[in-house]
């Protein structure tokens, strides 16, 4: 059976998204443009999570197959906003220069789109129609990482200032409101609309915060990063599941890829300021995806907490960028051997825990000596099946199947188990 928070059922969940994915063209078969951005960024997310190259030849294919058009929409700047975060991870993966000169050529695009209207900011839409939350996290965002990897940016116009200009206009819109929630954008009087608070507006803003922090050591940008968070899983997440505030059945074709872009930014406050609450949050929901929300085919649907629905590359992604998190978060140990199906059976280990869960079952005295520790996962049942008559140990769910080899000592893995 495979996990969740497991290299295999991240994996399982990997292969049914690369059945989407174009040679031909680079991009997600059954997605939009800046979706196969995301698509590419989980893609590469896994690369990085479990040491592995099996689809990291799509990061070449895919910038071959479209770096004549620069990755840059002629409608929408939030659009290509995607693509530069993801030239950036793929810089970071790969330490190939072209993908981060990509990122900074797209980011010179983004600039066009910053002007003097409600004090700064930058348009939605290239016609200069709408300044929302979404573009202007991106930017925020986009500008701080390219800091972080530009050796001696500094001054007027470097992106840092550039970092810095953004978040003093973001803040003084007052898109994030009372409830500390991001609302969609700002109306013509050039204040919060009170529109939708879509999970991906409380997500991408994180991801900025945090390399702002890592930028200028401001604390306060820490601090507001985490009354976001908090905020969207206690408005956002009935039953401790995250769920966009829409009906399931109308919130439009961008939405299944709100959810995950939530968690992967959440994953990353978590890295850099951790609150055990993120770490739980993340882990329950990556077991109701698998549980909830998981055809046969191992696809994921939109509704974490419901029926799988359909698929697409959408759904697909947003719900491995909470399984690559969770695998992360809470199997840290073994991220090291997930390239290894067999040393990753062997050496799983319940996070944090000092020794290694174990059995140990002797044939000649007949005895059975147990070390487990699930922390704080739930239980699950070890049934033992012939052990002395040279058949199989078998662990319930079917963990592992070992044959009998007079002593034999099992790390026990740490599942995500359904009740």
């Amino acid at each position: 059976m495979v996990l969740p928070g497991s290299g295999h059922g991240m994996a399982a969940g990997m292969a049914a998204l690369q059945l989407f994915y174009n040679l031909s063209t680079g991009l997600w078969n059954s997605t939009n443009w800046w979706n196969s951005a995301n698509a590419l960024e989980t893609t590469i997310d896994y690369s990085a999570a479990t040491k592995t190259i099996t689809y990291r030849g799509n990061i070449f294919n895919t910038f071959e197959k479209n770096k004549n058009s620069r990755f840059l929409n002629p409608w929408f700047y939030d659009d290509q906003g995607w693509w530069a975060l993801t030239w950036i991870k793929a810089y970071d993966l790969t330490g190939e220069t072209r993908y981060l000169n990509m990122a900074k050529t797209i980011f010179n695009d983004m600039k066009q789109g910053w002007d003097s209207t409600c004090g700064g900011g930058v348009w939605w839409h290239k016609k200069r129609e709408y300044k929302n939350a979404i573009t202007n996290e991106l930017f925020l965002t986009v500008a701080a990482r390219l800091h972080l990897r530009t050796p001696g940016d500094k001054g007027a116009g470097s992106y840092l200032d550039w970092a810095k200009q953004e978040w003093k206009w973001f803040k003084k819109t007052k898109m994030i409101n009372q409830k500390n929630l991001v609302n969609d954008g700002i109306n013509n009087a050039c204040k919060n609309n009170g529109q939708t608070t879509w999970t991906y507006n409380q997500g991408v803003i994180l991801g900025g915060l945090v390399d702002l922090y890592k930028s200028t050591n401001d604390k306060e940008l820490l601090t507001q990063a985490h009354a976001i968070a908090e905020a969207a899983i206690t408005h956002l997440a009935p039953n401790g599941v995250l769920q966009e505030p829409c009906d399931p059945a109308n919130c439009g074709e961008d939405a299944p890829q709100f959810k995950g872009i939530f968690m992967k930014n959440l994953a990353y406050l978590y890295q850099t300021s951790p609150k055990p609450k993120y770490k739980k949050f993340i882990t329950e929901n990556a077991r109701s995806i698998w549980w909830q929300s998981r055809n046969h085919l191992n696809q994921f649907g939109f509704s974490w907490a419901e029926e799988f629905d359909i698929a697409d590359a959408a759904r697909q992604s947003a719900a491995l960028d909470t399984l690559n998190a969770a695998f992360l978060l809470t199997n840290q140990r073994r991220a090291d051997n997930a390239n290894n199906a067999d040393n990753e059976q062997r050496q799983d280990l319940a996070d944090n825990s000092s020794e290694p869960d174990r059995l140990t079952a002797d044939r000649n005295q007949q005895w059975q000596a147990f070390n487990v520790n699930l922390n704080e996962f739930d239980h699950y049942n070890l049934v033992l099946s012939n052990v002395f008559e040279d058949g199989l140990l078998t662990l319930q769910p079917s963990l592992a199947e070992l044959p009998w080899s007079g002593t034999n000592a099992l790390n026990l893995p740490s599942p995500f188990p359904k009740d």
